[in-house]
């Protein structure tokens, strides 16, 4: 029997910032309503203090979220995959549903700027669910 919860894959660079608020956030969120992935194309050794900073700061504990590498079974297991600045180095697959978030790299970024785009990227999560649930 196949899961009825549809599966979304958050894919970034990195998989240090941007794709695991997003991940976090939809977790949040969602509760068990969707499963939830992500994955960097370069993963780095450690998630952004910075970004782990400011979800703490909205109850999302990500101190425990280690970076993972995009894999092609990761794309074929989601529903939905959603980019943020990884490019051509995403799988397409057909009947995916693939949507590309413009989001500023929280990489070196002040604090002031990582909660930004915390905050853009909540607003993106919620409209997101509306269209899965």
């Amino acid at each position: 029997m196949s899961d009825p919860r549809p599966a979304v894959l958050f894919v970034c660079v990195h998989n240090a910032g941007r794709s695991q608020m997003a991940a976090g956030y939809l977790r949040a969120l969602a509760g068990d309503r969707i499963d939830v992935f992500s994955a960097g194309s370069e993963p780095g050794d450690a998630v952004n203090p910075a970004a782990v900073a400011v979800m703490a700061e909205e109850g999302i504990d990500l101190a425990g979220a280690v970076p993972q590498i995009l894999t092609t079974d990761a794309v074929q297991q989601a529903d939905v995959v959603i980019t943020m600045g990884c490019g051509d180095a995403c799988p397409i697959f057909p009947g995916k549903r693939y949507e590309d978030w413009e989001l500023t790299d929280p990489a070196g970024q002040p604090v002031s700027v990582v909660r930004d785009v915390r905050d853009d990227i909540r607003g993106r999560v919620e409209r997101l669910i509306a269209t899965l649930v």
